[in-house]
């Protein structure tokens, strides 16, 4: 790879931190946020989220990645700008929340006009070209990411795909990019059309959604009458045409991306017929209310919640399916405690804080997992989970 490019990332959660150190392993990279401490974090060859791969290259390789705060020195003389800052779905306009990428862009392009911009963040059908059309501006794309929190960087290392949302030579030289920097040089690429990129995205995500709901379906079946859930799964899945993938059971789907992009994915719909969206959406809540009933049947005395993050090895909280257990739990009459370092002591919706895991396996009668954890097997008592094959 002898062309090194120059490249700014604007934003560095899970998706702008994999890519920026993706790309600087190959090309000159700026990494642009507006929080000092993941500037700071990143100039010190540290990662802003939890990622062993991520880790591992910051330590073991040289790349040629900088952050700044600075937007004005970030986005001159860039040829690519990515933006993979925050859309969160807005439940009273049931709509994503764009400020965020919208302002980076304008930003962008008041100090370069040349650049491609490149949107990771997750929006809704027809933004692109929204955006296109309000800037009078081609040099907007969108690019869909997925990737998994926890293992980011090993995602962008082997993708599935690649895909960009424009047909034009610097969408083509940007797929390229990626494909080089990928270690999957006969991964597949497409050129599309702005809205079909972006609906790519929400469909892709919205049926993960759906086959996690399928298996969780089935595991609240099985459990009512008394099955064994993992022959019922492993038989199901021995069909080439459904698969193992994807297939063990939880509290409900939750985390940055499904939760909401199946609701932004349901808005897009408007007048258009649909019923499997919907329902998605709605068994996901009655998944977590199935399981709170399920959870108090047990008469313990005191639960204790173990992590409100969604997956092992990941440092995300956010539209947790345990957040909304915990509550439930709360709401009926229950004493909770809840073990999650990443929280300082207090009260989380009623429940207590505890950040030392001895004392916490102490004070309970049950132990409440969305998925195991080496860390809890020297816990003698009850342990509630649907954490079948011990994966996420």
């Amino acid at each position: 790879m002898s062309v090194k490019n120059r490249i700014t990332v604007a934003g560095l959660g899970y998706v702008g931190m994999s890519l920026a150190v993706l790309l600087a392993r190959h090309h000159r990279v700026v990494a642009y946020d507006i929080d000092p401490g993941r500037v700071d974090k990143i100039n010190a060859r540290q990662s802003t989220v939890a990622d062993p791969d991520i880790d591992a290259v910051l330590a073991g390789e040289e790349v040629d990645l900088t952050a700044t705060l600075d937007a004005k020195e970030a986005f001159a003389g860039a040829e690519f700008i990515i933006v993979a800052a925050p859309t969160n779905y807005d439940e009273d306009t049931h709509y994503f929340n764009t400020s965020a990428v919208e302002q980076v862009i304008r930003a962008a392009r008041q100090v370069n006009e040349t650049a491609l911009i490149v949107i990771k963040s997750t929006i809704p059908v027809g933004f692109t070209a929204s955006q296109r059309a309000a800037l009078n501006d081609d040099r907007i794309a969108f690019s869909p990411e997925f990737l998994r929190e926890g293992k980011a960087l090993h995602d962008n290392f082997y993708p599935s795909r690649i895909i960009v949302g424009s047909k034009c030579d610097q969408a083509a030289q940007f797929a390229e990019i990626l494909r080089t920097a990928s270690l999957t040089p006969d991964v597949e690429v497409m050129l599309t059309g702005s809205n079909e990129a972006e609906a790519v995205k929400l469909f892709a995500n919205s049926y993960l959604a759906t086959r996690v709901s399928f298996f969780n379906e089935l595991d609240s079946f099985g459990y009512a009458k008394g099955l064994n859930v993992s022959e019922i799964i492993r038989g199901v899945s021995l069909d080439p045409r459904i698969g193992p993938g994807y297939n063990n059971p939880s509290f409900g789907y939750g985390g940055y991306c499904l939760p909401k992009d199946t609701k932004q994915l349901l808005a897009n719909y408007e007048d258009i017929p649909h019923q499997l969206i919907q329902a998605v959406v709605e068994t996901n809540a009655g998944r977590k209310a199935f399981i709170a009933d399920e959870i108090l049947k047990l008469g313990a005395q005191t639960l204790g919640v173990y992590r409100l993050t969604m997956k092992q090895g990941s440092d995300n909280m956010r539209s947790s399916a345990m957040h909304d257990i915990v509550e439930l739990l709360v709401a009926q009459g229950a004493r909770v405690l809840v073990y999650e370092p990443m929280l300082k002591n207090g009260d989380l919706a009623g429940a207590e804080i505890v950040d030392d895991l001895d004392a916490f396996l102490d004070r309970i009668d049950l132990l409440i997992c969305n998925r195991q954890d080496k860390k809890i097997k020297k816990f003698s008592g009850l342990v509630f989970t649907r954490d079948i094959f011990g994966v996420d």
